[in-house]
């Protein structure tokens, strides 16, 4: 009884705490990038550090409730909350508001609301029922498909409303299945048919075929073990070669022309130079003054509000996307790797509380948190420093967003709820 009447004060105050200083953090980077002139009127709703002020206020009246429902709602309801969450997703096709070349957002008044948010919890909390079904065995074919299914169909909206970088997050419940037995096969096809897209588009089909076969080859004459015969060798260097030219087709035909162009600038492919000097002054000018602030921060950064880069609004839509430029030149190298230390702390804290659940419900969920802020992450550092093409991906809890903000909260508070009731999982 003792524990039924303390189990409120269960919550895991670690990654509480570490969810305040990245969400606290996060607003005066938006802070830094958005305010014009000297004087910073912190409630003014024309802009948006002002906005995100009042998400962040709604934010903590969102975790009341998330914490306050109790932890079982979540796995009892999850297929009812996918669902509704898939209608959503549909219903912008019908009364959607275009923004940026993008269908996904509803109009309310003076504000908007993008259902693909908060589609991430809800798909994570209806994969996580659906694995820890007593009858679901990821080794099975027939269960692999239907949890890929679960992910292909909110990923597959959203790819149809033009806004390919919140699909790519969707990949990162590989991570996830991996981690529930998903065979290792999988994991080796994946890295093959990466290094097969890049290779096709970077070096052409012949030199991608003449790899190909020289990996086959050197694989079955020095493996002691033939675990594959000649014909079965010559079938799989057919399979490489046939992707590898889908890869140039999907390319050329399939991805639109800025597509093709951030592609095309990340693996060096164009050579016409004035076509490549036109692209470095359209898509190339974000990532450019990017680079610049973040470089320009030298080690300590220039200080709070004093980013000569930033004040000059030099990287457009500063405080979104590309928000970790604000950090690096207001708060140097060490403001950029106390935020990574953050980031990172806090996925290794879900992950770690995830290994300690005592359902398989509870665990996947945690898994599913942990690999979606992780490929968050990661796409958005690496896209603002140039590592991987430009993606539209929102920074967790820095870039400006009451959508962002709070889908990102529910999809971690609900995770801090289930931890909260582990003790009652025994």
């Amino acid at each position: 009884m003792q524990r039924e009447n303390h189990r409120g004060f269960k919550f895991d105050w670690i990654t509480i705490i570490l969810f305040l200083l990245l969400v606290g953090f996060g607003w005066v980077n938006i802070l830094s990038a958005s305010h014009s002139g000297d004087v910073v009127s912190y409630f003014d709703m024309s802009q948006p550090y002002g906005k995100q002020l009042i998400f962040i206020g709604l934010t903590f009246v969102l975790i009341l409730l998330i914490l306050s429902i109790e932890a079982k709602f979540y796995e009892r309801f999850s297929s009812i909350i996918y669902l509704v969450s898939m209608l959503s997703l549909v219903g912008l096709f019908v009364f959607g508001k275009n923004v940026n070349g993008a269908t996904s957002w509803y109009g309310i008044g003076g504000f908007t609301i993008q259902p693909s948010e908060f589609a991430k919890f809800a798909t994570a909390l209806a994969v996580a029922k659906y694995i820890s079904d007593l009858q679901t065995d990821l080794r099975s074919i027939k269960d692999q498909l239907k949890t890929v299914a679960i992910i292909f169909i909110p990923a597959v909206l959203i790819l149809l409303q033009n806004d390919a970088g919140s699909t790519i997050v969707y990949v990162a419940f590989f991570f996830v299945f991996y981690r529930e037995g998903l065979q290792q096969i999988y994991l080796i096809l994946g890295v093959i048919i990466i290094a097969l897209a890049v290779s096709a588009l970077k070096f052409g089909i012949v030199i991608t075929a003449v790899i190909t076969l020289v990996v086959i080859i050197l694989n079955f004459f020095f493996t002691k073990k033939k675990r594959i015969t000649i014909l079965q060798s010559l079938v799989i260097f057919l399979l490489c070669v046939s992707f590898s030219f889908s890869v140039q087709l999907f390319y050329k035909h399939v991805l639109k022309e800025h597509q093709q162009n951030r592609i095309s600038l990340w693996l060096r492919l164009e050579k016409d130079p004035a076509k490549l000097e036109a692209m470095k002054k359209t898509i190339l000018y974000n990532l450019n003054e990017s680079e610049k602030a973040i470089s320009s921060g030298g080690l300590t950064g220039k200080g709070f509000l004093e980013g000569t880069r930033t004040k000059g609004k030099f990287v457009p839509e500063q405080h979104t996307d590309y928000i970790f430029s604000t950090v690096g030149e207001e708060w140097g190298f060490v403001g950029s790797a106390i935020t990574v230390l953050l980031f990172v702390m806090l996925i290794i804290r879900i992950l770690y509380l995830a290994e300690a659940q005592k359902s398989q419900f509870s665990r996947v969920y945690g898994y599913a948190v942990a690999s979606i802020f992780f490929v968050h992450f990661m796409i958005n550092t690496g896209m603002v420093m140039g590592l991987i093409p430009t993606v539209g991906i929102p920074l967790p809890f820095f870039s400006y967003g009451g959508s962002g903000l709070w889908g990102f909260t529910i999809l971690l508070f609900v995770f801090v709820k289930l931890d909260s009731n582990k003790i009652n999982e025994w």
